[in-house]
């Protein structure tokens, strides 16, 4: 009973301040007062807020193009790693530890050094530049994890029925890589979209994501529009992560 309580107070205070942000985006009062008064009215100004808006489209498309250049990029990695023995193999293995460990304004002020010494400069291109290099870790090792739990035996016993490597591959490894490129997929996607360091570092000026104009925002002032769209964010994202979980069922049976 004990253990239930306790997590049941873990979830009120994970839960309890988004669904406070979520209810006072309905609410017509810009000062929160009660008693509550539903309104769309927070909506409709943020249909008309074409700089919050295009910060949006910013992040979405960003978000996006990370998640295809680093899963693709982190699977291959990771199979790499897996199937193959090769010199410096246990080397690059270990040197996907730091990216991670390092603090984001460390690799944030790193990479706003290295993109300006190298002429990459500032801008969207620098922005997914850098996604890519914070979400490569995650995948190759979430990916690599689902290789490492079932082994080589199935893709052995293909190759003596006669597959070749390709086939082997589509048709054996990659369904059961699947619910590993899954996960790694959403998690890069989550990793860019969410990304506040190195966005507010590699943005030129006058060009902005969403994490970094929304902390724009709230140090000019805060306003209702945020919690309007930060609540079709979270509604967005449960409704991705919930048809996942019930059409693909990370491996289970269909």
């Amino acid at each position: 009973m004990f253990a239930i309580g306790y997590v049941g107070v873990i979830l009120l205070f994970l839960y309890v301040p988004i669904l406070v942000m979520m209810l006072m985006a309905f609410n017509a009062s810009p000062l929160y007062q009660l008693p509550f008064d539903f309104d769309l009215v927070w909506f409709k100004a943020l249909a008309g807020n074409d700089q919050l808006l295009t910060a949006a489209r910013n992040s979405v498309l960003i978000a996006i193009a990370n998640t295809v250049i680093a899963t693709t990029l982190g699977t291959l990695t990771a199979l790499a790693f897996a199937r193959y023995h090769f010199f410096g193999k246990s080397l690059l293995q270990i040197l996907l530890i730091p990216p991670i460990t390092i603090p984001w304004l460390i690799t944030g002020t790193a990479m706003l050094i290295f993109f300006f010494w190298t002429g990459i400069g500032r801008g969207l291109h620098a922005i997914l530049l850098g996604h890519v290099a914070l979400s490569l870790p995650y995948v190759v090792i979430i990916v690599g994890s689902r290789l490492k739990s079932y082994g080589v035996a199935l893709e052995e016993a293909a190759a003596t029925l006669g597959a070749n490597g390709w086939q082997t591959f589509w048709r054996v490894s990659a369904p059961l890589m699947a619910p590993g490129i899954v996960a790694a997929a959403l998690f890069a996607f989550a990793i860019s979209f969410d990304q506040f360091v190195i966005s507010y570092f590699l943005a030129p000026v006058g060009v902005s994501t969403l994490p970094v104009e929304i902390y724009s925002a709230i140090r000019k002032g805060f306003t209702p529009e945020i919690n309007a769209i930060s609540t079709i964010i979270i509604l967005a994202s449960m409704a991705m992560m919930l048809a996942f979980a019930r059409f693909s069922k990370f491996g289970g049976e269909r």
